[in-house]
């Protein structure tokens, strides 16, 4: 045993006299992979679906990693992603125009391995969460009001009314996987720069969303405001609440209008990273 034990350790001094620490911070633009149907484009003639992923954007990295030996290490993360906007809905009819987008504002972490295949080319691969965010809906819509929606308003036909409004939607704890694949090329004996290509495999489950901003105008025909805020966040339209919570079972009598079905929503994404290194001088034990 004692045998045993001399040997472990000084297996274990060996590797951490060899132990090298760093850390990097890069930058890149990812496109969405395995992509879910968002929404529709409508018009007069066709309805047309809308595929994309959450996971598009520009995102903002931090990570610290150790190595073990000159070949072998762990990596801890944490980033922030500016997705793009995504159509959600897209209307152009006679009486109703809808202009939706949704985009994702998302913190996330990561945990890897990491294995250097030669001095330049590194390879890891890890656990994905989301440690919090959002995902932002903008809204935009135009309706003509009917005859008698006009007389009740006293206003002429052909008046119509606009809404603005955003809601944040939030998910359940998701958990997913990262991989890349990248070059480092070294400047001196501290820094490095590298580029890496980089794959997300994740998807959020809804949990709830909460209006944050809600203002309806009534706009003559030729553009004026007759009517400002005639519904805000404070004075909300019948049928439309403040916050929804999304529930895996509804009843089929269901008329409660903050419940509603959940589904996923794709974050998976595959896109290419830019960065700096620096490394930290071994310290060699005794």
């Amino acid at each position: 045993m004692k045998h045993l034990f001399l040997i472990v350790t000084t297996v274990l001094i060996g590797n951490l006299a060899n132990a090298q620490l760093q850390v990097s911070a890069s930058s890149g633009y990812a496109l969405g992979s395995a992509t879910m149907k968002l929404g529709e484009r409508v018009n007069a003639s066709e309805t047309e679906n809308t595929y994309g992923s959450y996971g598009e954007g520009v995102n903002f990295q931090v990570r610290g990693t150790y190595f073990f030996d000159e070949s072998f290490g762990v990596d801890l993360g944490i980033g922030y992603l500016h997705g793009t906007d995504q159509d959600i809905s897209m209307v152009n009819l006679p009486d109703t125009e809808v202009d939706a987008i949704a985009r994702a504002r998302a913190f996330g972490a990561s945990a890897s391995v990491v294995y250097k295949f030669t001095n330049n080319i590194y390879g890891r691969f890890g656990a994905l969460i989301k440690l919090g965010g959002k995902t932002e809906g903008v809204v935009y819509q135009k309706s003509v009001f009917s005859e008698a929606e006009a007389d009740a308003l006293g206003v002429p036909q052909g008046s119509y009314s606009e809404t603005n409004y955003k809601e944040d939607f939030h998910g359940h704890f998701p958990l997913g996987f990262v991989g890349a694949l990248g070059y480092q090329y070294e400047l001196n004996s501290n820094f490095s720069v590298f580029v890496e290509a980089e794959y997300y495999g994740i998807s959020l489950k809804r949990k709830d969303s909460e209006l944050s901003a809600f203002h309806t105008d009534v706009k003559l025909p030729d553009g004026s405001v007759a009517v400002n805020g005639l519904y805000t966040l404070e004075n909300l339209p019948d049928g439309v609440v403040k916050k929804t919570d999304y529930v895996d079972n509804l009843s089929n009598t269901n008329t409660d209008p903050s419940q509603e079905l959940s589904q996923k929503v794709p974050y998976s994404s595959f896109g290419l990273n830019i960065g700096v290194t620096y490394k930290f001088k071994r310290t060699v034990k005794q």
